[in-house]
């Protein structure tokens, strides 16, 4: 009898939808393919091999008792599993190459971005989307407030002065990665200063790199308070608490679409993206001195279009459809990209050490108590405030968004972690400009 049950369990048993016979021919093809390198780099191969390293590492990864309940389960470990592979060689170079080139320079990240942003946002009602906007800054600035308090304590614990912690440990943390935050602040700092940029910038990312990945496993976490503490954190669709004083019932009720309103959402997405590139590149790349990244701009024309019910109804249900088949299908892949193409072991590795992995630790959680406490008195959950706000500051950028959002189960949340990467960082910038001349 038990010889039964195993075999209709085996019989049973999925691996991302598919029986394990047809997972194990697949697997079977994409190890000989990747032995003899006979997988293509192109977006086919690029595709294959993320689906086969995504799935692999995200199915175990979900089943994995306590890492899948504390630790941030199969995307978790999708990523750390991929960056692992390229760390000790065991992926070929020019996979390591190709993919890569998938992510970046083909830009399915762009896309992956593009469309969650546009789907989120035009999700969010129209009589929330401004009162979340306008508490979010001050979100922000909590969580900046709450790394430099905490961090100068910390720094001062291992010795270092609370200036120093500023400088170069708690703003290029909270700079909202390496290509908007690291690089330009070791500019600044060299422009204002006159010391090198080289050497402010090599600190710089190393302790970026350790935040990212402190920011990873607390966004796990603060996702497992938020299943124990249901009343710290709502959906994962929105920040805002007691949405029902602000929406309609019959606003709730969703309309039937077609598959054609999901691809009239892709192109909403391409749309957008277009007119952030347009504004960004060429309208209006900077205010202030401070440049405005693309994504920014999509978040700003996403939510206007909104606000001002531009979009059809069909349409904006179609975006947000196709939003949730991205997040839903493609998180593993996502994540096996991000830990292969923007992921540095090495680097890490070589940055660890007690003092700055305690100094980096304590920025961190310092933003989440910082955006926690502030968002929660503008009215938002504590939990969501604190991914988005907090931990999406302190880490790299769009790679790192993703990753804090995937630990987090809190995808749909991706428009308030670009806010805070690309407009926040953008203040952080200015900050910088102003404490550098203070404390030099």
């Amino acid at each position: 009898m038990s010889n039964v049950k195993v075999s209709k369990d085996i019989k049973d048993f999925k691996m991302f939808g598919m029986p394990l016979h047809v997972y194990a021919i697949f697997a079977v093809i994409m190890v000989a393919g990747l032995a003899t390198e006979t997988i293509s780099s192109d977006l086919a191969g690029g595709f294959a091999i993320l689906f086969f390293l995504g799935v692999t590492f995200g199915e175990i990864g979900d089943r994995i008792p306590i890492w899948n309940e504390y630790i941030g389960g199969g995307a978790i470990l999708a990523f750390l599993g991929a960056a692992y592979l390229v760390y000790q060689g065991i992926l070929p170079e020019r996979y390591v190459d190709s993919t890569t080139n998938f992510m970046a320079s083909t830009g399915f990240l762009t896309l992956f971005i593009t469309v969650l942003i546009t789907g989120s946002i035009l999700s969010v009602n129209r009589k929330l989307l401004l009162r979340s906007f306008v508490g979010y800054i001050p979100a922000i600035l909590g969580g900046i407030a709450g790394a430099m308090l905490l961090g100068g304590i910390a720094g001062l614990l291992m010795g270092v002065p609370f200036q120093e912690v500023v400088m170069r440990y708690v703003l290029p943390v909270m700079g909202g990665g390496n290509g908007g935050g690291a690089i330009p602040l070791s500019e600044i700092w060299h422009e204002v200063t006159g010391e090198s940029q080289d050497a402010y910038y090599s600190f710089a990312i190393a302790i970026l790199t350790i935040a990212n990945i402190v920011a990873i496993f607390i966004a796990a976490l603060l996702n497992k308070l938020g299943e124990m503490k249901t009343s710290l954190t709502g959906d994962g669709s929105d920040l805002i608490r007691n949405q029902e004083a602000f929406i309609d019932t019959k606003e709730k009720e969703e309309k039937k679409i077609t598959n054609r309103e999901i691809a009239g959402g892709l192109i909403l997405a391409t749309m957008f993206f277009a007119l952030g590139r347009l504004f960004s590149g060429a309208i209006l790349p900077s205010i202030g001195g401070v440049v405005i990244h693309q994504y920014a701009y999509m978040v700003v024309f996403v939510a206007i279009f909104n606000a001002l019910n531009l979009i059809p109804e069909e349409l904006k249900i179609g975006a947000k459809k196709l939003q949730k088949f991205f997040t839903g299908q493609f998180i593993w892949v996502i994540m096996a990209g991000v830990g292969i193409a923007y992921t540095d072991l090495g680097e890490l590795f070589a940055a660890i050490t007690l003092g700055n992995v305690f100094i980096a630790t304590v920025i961190v959680v310092g933003a989440v108590v910082g955006s926690a406490l502030v968002g929660y008195l503008v009215g938002f959950y504590p939990i969501d405030t604190a991914v988005t706000a907090g931990l999406c500051m302190a880490n790299r950028g769009g790679s790192g968004d993703l990753a804090v959002l995937g630990a987090a189960k809190r995808m749909d949340l991706i428009s308030y972690g670009q806010i805070a990467s690309r407009l926040g960082g953008g203040m952080v910038l200015i900050i910088a400009s102003v404490l550098f001349s203070i404390f030099v």
